[in-house]
């Protein structure tokens, strides 16, 4: 049944196009359809957990409730870089779950059209590949648009 709704939403945005919030890692443009965003904040202090896979960076306390929070750069298998005035935390909520998401830097928020979308490559060799959802060509700029689920869920 799970597999069913996230199939259903997936198609939706490949079909309807929607709104993403664009933002980089590294050089490299990324979008996640806004409606899992409940805020983007900066980067805080983060309090470590010992013993979870590297991409969980730990956890964070937002008005008295503890999300985990996770690396993008490690779950895409990017080096780590230092974090500046520019990294952000994009708190996400998926099937109940809050997360936290570090990223390099926000962009904006941007429309999408069904005509800019395409099904992203078949990389099964590839691991870092394995979250892109769709690939959204706009204005002859790629963006990658992530499988938050994937990446959360897995």
């Amino acid at each position: 049944m799970a597999n069913e709704v996230y199939q259903t939403q997936k198609n939706e945005f490949n079909t309807n196009g929607g709104q993403i919030l664009l933002y980089y890692i590294d050089d490299v443009l990324y979008g996640i359809e806004i409606e899992y965003i409940t805020e983007i904040i900066s980067i805080m202090p983060i309090t470590v957990v010992p013993r979870v896979p590297d991409f969980i960076k730990g956890v964070i306390n937002i008005r008295g409730k503890v999300v985990p929070v996770i690396s993008i750069r490690n779950k895409i298998n990017q080096p780590e870089i230092p974090y500046d005035d520019k990294t952000c935390i994009i708190i996400v909520e998926i099937n109940d779950l809050t997360v936290g998401l570090i990223v390099d830097c926000v962009r904006e928020i941007s429309t999408v059209l069904p005509t800019d979308t395409c099904s992203a490559p078949d990389f099964k060799t590839v691991n870092e590949n394995q979250y892109i959802k769709s690939i959204i060509d706009s204005n002859g700029e790629i963006k990658q648009l992530l499988d938050i689920h994937k990446l959360i869920l897995e």
